[in-house]
């Protein structure tokens, strides 16, 4: 079991997501031989610019109206997360997709700056990481939640944040630092 590359990852499957059209299953028709290699368990991250950075929502049972999720998928791979359906609407799993194919919205910053200096733009606290965790290890490649943070600094914007990533604390400390430059 410890040999798997799956091993010790939240979801061990590649289970079709509930939107897509079409089903497929593997049989063997004695043709070819039976491929056996496992799926990799290094998350690929491919750029990818979003049309829009704020989602919006006027659920009166969540507690915000904005937010920002700067990737799409999570490579913390909880079990429990309530994100993974959210693959399914790209035709990936649930599973191991959305723990191994990570989507990183590299144009967030200048989304958000455009959005927040639009004329009718009302302020309401934005909650950053509400689907997947901000702080997830690619952070530390991309540097997208750091960049969605200054644009909030430099507006003196409310924001909530959620995440579970020890990655957080070392960044506050560099985005105070750059708060007292600025100021």
């Amino acid at each position: 079991m410890k040999h798997e590359t799956t091993y010790l990852r939240g979801a061990r499957s590649f289970v079709a997501g509930r939107f897509e059209t079409v089903a497929r299953e593997p049989f063997d028709d004695g043709w070819t031989p039976e491929e056996k290699t496992p799926p990799s368990s290094r998350p690929a991250s491919p750029r990818s610019g979003a049309r829009s950075i704020i989602s919006r929502n006027d659920s009166p049972d969540i507690g915000f109206s904005q937010s920002i999720n700067p990737y799409r998928g999570c490579e913390h791979g909880c079990i429990y997360c309530y994100a993974r359906p959210s693959h399914a609407y790209l035709e990936l799993s649930p599973g191991l997709d959305f723990e191994t194919k990570l989507f990183a919205k590299t144009n967030a910053a200048e989304l958000l700056r455009a959005e927040l200096s639009k004329p009718g733009y009302v302020p309401s606290p934005i909650a950053i990481g509400a689907n997947t965790d901000c702080y997830q290890p690619i952070e530390r490649k991309f540097r997208i939640t750091r960049q969605i943070l200054e644009v909030l600094a430099e507006c003196e914007h409310p924001f909530t944040m959620v995440t579970k990533s020890a990655l957080s604390s070392a960044i506050w400390t560099s985005l105070r630092r750059w708060r007292r430059r600025t100021w």
